[in-house]
């Protein structure tokens, strides 16, 4: 078992440096030469030198999936629920956050995400957002693991049907491209592919069991030596009926049979209890109230976990959910909870977020995305739900404001994040994740020349 309270790295705090040695980093500008190149060769090279540093300091990017395996084991009481974070913006400011909130709290257990759709809109690829993570860990001091996960690596039905074989390729060249980043935990969503016109519970899922367990046998062919990826599936489509555990059961029995021999399957399951990804947006803007069905959760977490071994049932879409929710979730076994939206709404939301640039924003959407805009919307929730499409467009300008006002607006949102790490329950989870999580130096293989990977889909939570 690793102590990483004894890993001493040999650094000091000095203002903005970050010194090793007798050789000086200036972390914040490293992340801004990776966060504003468009070269995604250049993004390499600073990404590399980000992810030594972290090395020589104790920080790895890390696989949870032991963690998992021994909680569906039944090896530690699953008491808390693992928060599985997507940041859109001012990425490397908000991880600062998260990480001063998990050493005040002692914590462990919670994962940095991304969507494949988010990749693209916000202007963020793997390579990037890894590096970003892991700078983020260097420069509050951090030392362990840090769990980064590819968020709905999604099948496009309409793809699929047309030209199967390409849609799993264009699938397999983003996994490869996010394990060669750091991406060791992977959620599949071809829940896409149900079909709910089939006569059968089994044949309603025939699709999504089967490709499921190709992309989980492709990746563990190409997973990095001595890393176990930590690998998710998905029964209901977020925003669609509520999942089952005839769903559930079909789905399990059906992926475990087109599973090659030998190799470990999924850790979770991801299931569909009621929410939408973002919300239901009313008329003037704001957010419509969900009735979240906690029984079919808590059900469906122990089936899992009693009759497959995983570590229980995964909640999507639940940032916008009321504050009284989220403490409902370990009560259920819930054993991942994905919460995007709500931050990237307090980062716009924000009376420090410069109206001016806010207007600009709007205006662009306007003009652009105005072909998004549907008979029966308003302007408010039509611009609730294109404006996280602005975020890759005006990277440049957000991450350009001054220091002080992206602090500021960390500020603001690491209050969210440390209520969510209260409710959750994840305190003092770093223990039993050092317990059960090996760190591991992985050397990438060498990288071919850049290739193009359609990122997109459905947004995250």
């Amino acid at each position: 078992m690793v102590d990483w309270s004894t890993i001493h790295a040999t650094r000091k705090m000095e203002g903005e440096v970050i010194t090793m040695g007798r050789k000086a980093i200036d972390m914040d500008n490293l992340v801004m030469d990776l966060v504003l190149s468009g070269n995604i060769d250049e993004k390499n090279k600073v990404a590399k030198k980000i992810t030594d540093i972290a090395y020589k300091n104790g920080i790895y990017s890390s696989s949870i999936n032991e963690l998992y395996m021994a909680r569906g084991k039944g090896e530690f009481p699953g008491t808390f629920t693992v928060p599985a974070i997507n940041l859109r913006t001012l990425t490397y400011d908000l991880a600062r956050a998260i990480f001063r909130v998990a050493k005040k709290n002692n914590a462990g257990a919670f994962i940095f995400e991304i969507a494949k759709s988010e990749m693209g809109y916000t202007d963020q690829p793997p390579v990037e957002y890894v590096a970003v993570c892991l700078a983020a860990a260097v420069k509050e001091g951090w030392t362990g693991p840090v769990f980064v996960q590819g968020d709905h690596f999604q099948v496009n039905a309409k793809n699929y049907k047309s030209d199967p074989e390409k849609e799993l390729d264009s699938l397999k060249s983003i996994i490869i491209k996010a394990m060669e980043a750091g991406f060791y935990n992977i959620d599949i969503d071809s829940s896409t592919l149900v079909d709910l016109t089939k006569t059968s519970i089994k044949k309603q899922q025939k699709d999504n069991y089967e490709v499921c367990a190709i992309l989980t046998n492709f990746i563990r062919r190409n997973q990095p030596r001595g890393i176990e990826v930590s690998v998710g599936g998905e029964i209901g489509e977020v925003g669609h009926q509520n999942s089952t555990p005839d769903d559930l059961r079909a789905f399990m029995e059906g992926f475990k049979s087109r599973l090659r021999k030998g190799r470990t399957g999924i850790s979770k399951i991801s299931v569909q209890t009621g929410t939408s990804h973002g919300g239901v947006v009313l008329p003037d803007g704001t957010i419509a109230k969900v009735k979240l069905d906690f029984d079919t959760l808590k059900n469906l977490s122990k089936i899992s976990r009693e009759e497959y071994g995983l570590a229980g049932a995964v909640q999507h879409g639940a940032s916008t959910l009321p504050a009284e929710a989220f403490g409902k979730f370990p009560e259920v076994g819930t054993a991942e909870v994905h919460l995007a939206t709500e931050f990237q709404n307090m980062v716009y939301e924000s009376s420090h977020f410069p109206k001016e640039l806010k207007d600009r924003i709007y205006d662009w959407l306007k003009k652009t995305q105005i072909s998004e805009k549907k008979a029966d919307q308003t302007e408010e929730q039509f611009i609730y739900s294109t404006r996280k499409k602005a975020l890759g467009q005006f990277k440049k300008d957000i991450m350009g404001l001054p220091k002080e006002t992206r602090d500021a607006i960390a500020s603001e949102v690491e209050k969210k994040f440390e209520f969510l790490f209260e409710k959750l329950n994840v305190k003092d989870t770093r223990d039993l994740t050092s317990k059960h999580v090996v760190l591991k130096r992985v050397i990438s293989r060498k990288r071919g020349p850049s290739e193009h990977v359609e990122l997109s889909g459905e947004g995250a939570d």
